[in-house]
């Protein structure tokens, strides 16, 4: 009784003062516009703040550990990082990893054979697509002999042979041709320098050979699955790392014939062929494509006489413009080879462009001249230019020139009759591209952009998270040495093996960069390597990989810095430092901090790449040591709700298999217990983490002894308490059941903004350090689902060593309560005093103006500027709110493409590479096919029938054009800007009056005490539909929004033409003197297996 009267008297104290200020309120509004009393706003929002940080604090503890970790202040040294020595050592591990991966293809380059071409060898290897497999008979197929594949986790538990490799030879190819026997018995010899490799160097991934000839042997060997067409699309030589391994950087120029005689199939063939010489060039290569006929006509005009970097983005606006070539008129070859000689030079006395190997590439129906008077003006006796044509169609009347005319000039001549043709004759090029480096005997060793490896055999067999896997691949050329081939130069193949990009990352000590900090890595053309902003996938169903991953640039991400200082700087191979403010996007974009970076750099020797560290100042720059025995650190590792950052390296684990098991705690426990001498730690970071597992334990003991009191929480509204260390120590403890929890995923890995990653800290870390000390931050997590109805609110607060803006974020801690049960906290301290006003909504929105608390609870989530479009605008105009403008050069936007089957069927390559190097031919009569199957020499029966040549695209589209060109809806790369709101920290509260049509809306915004939150009272008498919402959504950023069109034309032009800074590879094999350029080219090269022509042949028909 006594209690409940001293609960009385203190209602009834308060009470008396909130009427006091409720009548004072009410004479002030005495002749004003203002509807609500703010000193009334002000008690609802101090009774909610006092009561929320109260449940707050006591369920995280955050009093509690911010007690310990002053108790242990005179034992910590705070030291200020060192920015640039930091890159530097960061840099020399990155080198060292680097080299020791290049040391496996450099031993594997040695181990050619002197092998000598048997055209008779007969010899059964592990065909990849055919082991395992048997007949109806239950025996094993040819080349598909028993192979024993065991699941290893190392190879994301993929079923492999660590003893073995085997082969995969692409669907268009003959598994036994004689060139791919011969080529598969020699490489044999990499299997034991494979495995010897993964022995001296178990973190080894993928080992392979690509060969010449297109076959790929792997290690550890796999089986490959061909997809529902029975086709394995992959071919090793349109590889960039094999591209890259066997030519020097090139700039070509590609000249179409376009006169009348190219009409229908053979503009059709011509146009595959150039697509495809564009698909084997990269960023370190320069090109254009000219169309001649009696004049010339640049498929691009606005490149008029100049090059262009063959970049994806480039490639594809090529590409597009193809589609708009038609056959007319006569042929003048002179002109057109004048304009590329002419442009060559020009371009190459520039400076700019590869400043290397040269060529001019020739696709005609027939020369009728050598045009020896034009070589002998431009490119004769140095012949540094090199011509390569390609004959296209069956006619040979033509050949003699073209062949002597690639032969003359050190190139390549070939003759191209049908689709099928196209990609293995185009490869032809390459391999003389490939001679001087190979007379050189340079085993120049390459990098590559990052990209994601697909394969057949990986990407369907893996998750979509597992199988999309970001990496690097180092390869290196393998050469014949015999001596009697030296002058020829042969290219046997490349060798190379794959690096994972999160590899690179376990050689960053996150804990040293900060909350904020990261690394990243760029290539000598600017190419991201690795950024935390990079987002090389999207989602639509499935995870999918964006068409211009590969080839983001450092100034898309890191747009601040309009002038490109940094990034010219890394790609010039700098060392320096580097400061600008950025706008750093959180919570799945929607929110973003605003602070200053000191970015530091340097050069990976050895690679072409560059590293740089960002660090933002305050408490980013700052690291502190901590000390306690090893046996007190032991002992509270041992608690069960302690756990570590899984992508952190605090042992490496990798080095040897039977540590592949171990996570990283139980890897920390044996290390320091001696049991495991071999395991490699990083002993600074351990001896932090002991720390902190020191300092942080008491927290456990106190989180339980509020689980046990049966008094406290009694309706579960707080269901998670949780905290998390500057060296990704984090402790949980759950006051519900694992199956009660509201949020299944918190703290998981399928939560991974919220956990320690490899690149960032957690986001409810992140945004707690950035919040005044002592205060909470609370939030809704967003779902990506277009309803973002979450039904949980996560508080988060930091805790600082020492009180000066200098002082590390040692930690922060949280809880996660019930959507529910946090609302009704905010109504039953707004409401319990103040009821009388029924013409105001109550809003509780946080400093990025997303509403957590609503009467129509429909709008939780939401962007306030949303539901209240003139106050949000008011907000903006008085300065409470600012926003802030973003832009996301990574966006994939909605498009409406016209598409047809017809056109699609016709130009797929995917289609056409996989049928025979027969003639293409399609009867309407099915009958003849059947004669086919039964009798295989009906084929030459048919080709002989068939020699004279007719127009297939009319008879294709003379069944197809039936199908109605229809309108696609796609997802496509975009710009666009968008825009974030923060608020005004320094304006805690503020009234406002907006203007409407007929009346005045009046409204009241007062800061929660101790938090980022704020109440929003509005009144909702008057309606203000005159002004907009405000929304977040992303605009395009489009040239096509121009007025005038003629200035978009520009636009366009101007960004074609213009040319980042990009550092060259630093090797150049273009020329050499003692080559023998005699080869140059005949009837291409290998056959393709009866069958297979047969399938391919009989899906193209029956698809239709």
């Amino acid at each position: 009784m006594p209690v409940n009267l001293n609960l009385l008297r203190a209602f009834g104290g308060f009470f008396f003062i909130f009427w006091t200020a409720f009548n004072t309120a009410l004479v002030d509004m005495v002749g004003s516009e203002q509807q609500i009393p703010l000193s009334v706003v002000k008690l609802w929002a101090s009774a909610f703040g006092g009561e929320i940080k109260s449940i707050a604090a006591k369920y995280s503890g955050s009093q509690l550990l911010q007690k310990k970790y002053k108790e242990y202040e005179k034992d910590v040294a705070i030291e200020e990082i060192d920015g640039l020595q930091l890159v530097k050592k960061l840099a020399k591990n990155m080198e060292e990893m680097f080299h020791k991966k290049s040391e496996a293809v450099r031993v594997s380059k040695d181990a050619y054979l002197k092998h000598e071409f048997d055209a008779d060898l007969q010899y059964e290897y592990f065909n990849a697509v055919l082991i395992n497999e048997r007949d109806e008979e239950g025996n094993y197929l040819e080349l598909g002999k028993e192979f024993i594949l065991v699941p290893n986790d190392h190879f994301n538990n993929l079923p492999v042979n660590i003893s073995l490799s085997d082969v995969q030879v692409p669907t268009n190819m003959y598994n036994k041709d004689p060139a791919i026997v011969n080529g598969v018995y020699w490489s044999e010899s990499l299997n034991k320098v494979f495995v010897d490799n993964f022995d001296r160097d178990p973190s080894l991934i993928w080992q392979y050979f690509g060969s010449a000839k297109g076959f790929f042997r792997q290690y550890p060997g796999i089986k490959w699955e061909p997809d529902e067409n029975g086709v394995i699309a992959f071919d090793c030589r349109n590889r960039k790392w094999y591209i890259q391994a066997a030519t020097s950087p090139k700039d070509v120029v590609i000249l179409v014939d376009v006169s009348g005689s190219m009409k229908g199939l053979r503009l059709t063939i011509a146009k595959q062929t150039v697509s495809s010489i564009l698909d084997t060039l990269g960023d370190d290569d320069f090109f254009n494509i000219i169309a001649y006929n009696e004049e010339l006509h640049y498929v691009e005009p606005c490149l008029n006489g100049t090059l262009v970097q063959a970049d994806r983005a480039n490639k594809e606006h090529f590409r597009e413009h193809l589609d708009k070539l038609f056959a007319k008129g006569i042929g003048m070859l002179d002109i057109a080879l004048n304009e590329a000689f002419n442009m060559l030079n020009e371009f190459n006395h520039t400076g700019q462009g590869s400043i290397c190997s040269q060529a001019i590439m020739l696709i005609t129906d027939g020369a009728v001249d050598t045009y020896d008077t034009i070589f002998a003006k431009y490119n004769w006796p140095d012949r540094k230019v090199r011509i390569f044509t390609y004959l296209i169609g069956r006619e040979a009347a033509f050949a003699d020139n073209l062949k002597w005319m690639a032969c003359a000039n050190k190139g390549f001549f070939t003759q191209i009759s049908t689709l099928a043709d196209v990609q293995e004759n185009v490869m032809e090029y390459l391999h003389v591209l490939s001679r001087p480096k190979v007379i050189d005997q340079e085993h120049d060793v390459v990098w590559t952009e990052a990209y994601i490896d697909s394969t057949v055999s990986l990407h369907d067999k893996l998750a979509d998270d597992q199988g999309l896997v970001l990496m690097t691949t180092v390869a290196m050329p393998v050469f014949s040495k015999q001596n009697e081939t030296r002058s020829k130069g042969i290219l046997l193949g490349v060798v190379g093996t794959d690096v994972p990009v999160k590899e690179l990352l376990k050689t960053i000590p996150k804990y040293k960069l900060g909350i904020h900090g990261y690394a990243f890595a760029i290539t000598n053309n600017g190419y991201i390597l690795t950024h935390p902003e990079l987002r090389p996938l999207y989602e639509e169903g499935k995870k999918r990989r964006k068409p211009n991953y590969s080839s983001v640039d450092l100034s898309e991400v890191e747009w601040e810095d309009r002038d490109d200082v940094l990034r010219n700087a890394m790609v010039n191979r700098k060392t320096g430092k580097f400061s600008m403010e950025v706008k750093k996007t959180v919570d799945k974009g929607k929110r973003v901090l605003v602070m200053t970076n000191d970015y530091y750099y340097t050069d990976i020797k050895g690679t072409p790449f560059s590293l740089g560290v960002a660090l933002s100042r305050g408490h980013g720059k700052y690291f502190f040591r901590g000390n306690v025995t090893v046996e007190e650190g032991l002992h509270d590792l041992e608690h069960p709700d302690v756990s570590l950052a899984d992508e952190w390296s605090y042992c490496n684990t990798d080095l040897h298999p039977e540590h592949r098991q171990m996570t990283q705690l139980e890897a920390i426990k044996r290390y320091l217990t001696g049991k495991e001498p071999l395991l490699q730690c990083d002993k600074e970071l351990i001896q932090e983490v002991l720390f902190d597992a020191v300092v942080s334990a008491p927290i456990e003991a106190y989180w339980t002894s509020l689980a046990l009191n049966k008094s406290e929480n009694s309706d579960k509204g707080v269901e998670v308490a949780f905290l998390g260390t500057r060296t990704g120590l984090s402790r949980i403890n759950l006051f519900v059941g694992p199956e009660q929890l509201t949020n299944q995923d918190f703290l998981t890995a399928e939560d991974k903004e919220n956990i320690f990653n490899a690149d960032h800290f957690p986001l409810w870390y992140r945004r707690a350090a950035e919040q005044i000390p002592g205060s909470f931050v609370y939030s809704i997590p967003f779902s990506t689902e277009t309803a973002n109805k979450s039904n949980v609110v996560t508080a988060s607060t930091a805790i600082q060593l020492l009180d000066d803006r200098k002082s590390p974020v040692v930690a922060a801690v949280g809880i996660q309560m019930k959507l529910e049960f946090f609302q009704r906290k905010f109504w039953t301290a707004s409401r319990q005093y103040f009821i009388i006003f029924q013409t105001i909504n109550c809003y509780l929105i946080d400093n990025n103006g997303f509403i957590l608390v609503s009467e129509d609870y429909q709008q939780t989530g939401y962007f306030f500027g949303e539901v209240e479009g003139a106050v949000m605008n008011k907000l903006l105009t008085m300065g409470s709110f600012k926003r802030i403008t973003l832009y996301d050069y990574q966006a994939m936007c909605r498009t409406n493409k016209e598409s047809s089957d017809s056109a699609q069927s016709l130009l797929d390559v995917s289609t056409a590479h996989f049928i025979s190097s027969f003639p293409l031919f399609i009867t309407e009569d099915p009958c003849r096919y059947l004669m086919a199957i039964v009798n295989p020499f009906f084929f030459f029966h048919l080709e002989c029938l068939f020699l004279v040549e007719f127009n297939l695209c009319s008879w294709w589209h003379s069944d197809l054009t039936a199908k109605a060109q229809r309108l696609k809806q796609t997802l496509e790369p975009c710009d666009t800007e968008y825009p974030a709101f923060v608020s005004e920290r320094t304006i805690k509260e503020t009234t406002g009056n907006i203007a409407c049509d007929d009346c005045f809306k009046s409204f009241v915004i007062q800061q929660i005490p101790s938090s980022n939150l704020f109440m929003v009272v509005v009144d909702n008498e008057c309606f203000c539909d005159s002004i907009p919402p405000i929304t977040m959504a992303p605009i395009e950023i489009r040239m096509s929004l121009l007025n005038c069109l003629a200035h978009n034309e520009s636009l366009k032009c101007e960004r074609l033409k213009s040319q980042k800074i990009r550092r060259r590879p630093e090797s150049c094999h273009g020329f050499h003197p003692e080559e023998n350029a005699r080869e140059c080219g005949g009837v291409s090269g290998l056959s393709a297996k009866p069958s297979l022509l047969l399938l391919a042949l009989l899906l193209t028909i029956f698809s239709r």
